[in-house]
C-alpha cells in the first residue's frame, strides 16, 4: 500500500476563511442572568430545535450517555429553585467575592432570587457515578463528555435570540432535585443546569470582555 502525503492542516492558515456569523455567535454568548425575560415564555418548539443541534457534540467513545431534562412547570421549578437558592447564599457566604467582580456576584444573587420565574429549565445529566476514589482521568472523561453538548444547546439558543446561564451551584442539594424531579440518583448523575429565557434590552450582546490571549497562551513550554 502506498502511503499517503500528509496534507497539512491549513485550518490555522493566515488567509484561511472564517464566518463571521460563526465567529460573532461565539464572542457574543455570555451567561445572561439579569437580561433574561421573566415575563415571556419560551416555546417547547424552540427549546427542541436547540437540543435537537446539541446531540450532534463530540462525546466520549460516541456513548451518548446524556440525558435533558426540560422544566416549563411553575411548581416543579418553584422547588428547584428553593434548593438553588440555599446552595447560592452558602457559597456566596463561604466565597464572598472569590474572584468574581461586583457586577458578576449581583449576577449570580439575581439568579438565585428569580430562578423560580425564569421561563425554562434545562437540567443536564449523564448515565452513572462515579467512585469517590475516581481517577482525574475518569472525572474528566465522565463530565466533559456533556459539556460540548451543553455549549451547542447555549449557541443553538443564542442564535435563536435566547439567552443562557449554565451554573452548577444546585448541585450541592443533587438528591434533593433528583428526588423532586424523579431522577434516578443512582443511575445518572446531574451535571449541570442551565436557565433559558428571551432577553431583555434588544437581542444584541457586546464581545465578552475577556483577558488578551497572550495572558493565558503558552506554546510548548508553561509559561507563568
Amino acid at each position: 500500500m502506498t502511503a499517503t502525503a500528509h496534507t497539512p492542516d491549513t485550518a490555522h492558515t493566515p488567509d484561511t476563511p472564517h464566518n463571521p456569523d460563526i465567529d460573532e455567535l461565539l464572542a457574543r454568548t455570555p451567561t445572561v442572568r439579569r437580561r433574561l425575560d421573566l415575563s415571556r415564555p419560551v416555546s417547547r418548539s424552540l427549546l427542541t430545535q436547540c437540543l435537537q443541534l446539541a446531540l450532534h457534540a463530540p462525546n466520549g467513545g460516541n456513548r451518548q450517555n446524556w440525558r435533558f431534562l426540560v422544566i416549563d412547570d411553575p411548581e416543579t421549578k418553584a422547588g428547584i429553585a428553593r434548593y438553588y437558592k440555599a446552595a447560592s447564599d452558602a457559597y456566596l457566604s463561604a466565597t464572598p467575592q472569590a474572584g468574581m467582580s461586583d457586577k458578576a456576584v449581583a449576577g449570580v444573587r439575581y439568579l438565585a432570587d428569580h430562578l423560580h420565574e425564569v421561563p425554562a429549565l434545562v437540567l443536564a445529566c449523564t448515565r452513572g457515578r462515579l467512585p469517590e476514589d475516581a481517577s482525574l482521568a475518569r472525572q474528566s472523561g465522565f463530565f466533559g463528555a456533556i459539556y460540548p453538548a451543553l455549549w451547542s444547546f447555549m449557541l443553538a439558543a443564542r442564535s435563536r435570540g435566547l439567552g443562557t446561564a449554565l451554573t452548577t451551584v444546585h448541585l450541592a442539594h443533587e438528591r434533593e432535585v433528583a428526588a423532586l424531579v424523579g431522577i434516578p440518583a443512582d443511575e445518572f448523575t446531574q451535571v449541570a443546569l442551565v436557565a433559558v429565557g428571551h432577553v431583555t434590552g434588544g437581542p444584541g450582546f457586546r464581545r465578552t470582555p475577556r483577558r488578551p490571549l497572550d495572558e493565558v497562551l503558552s506554546w510548548n513550554r508553561w509559561r507563568s
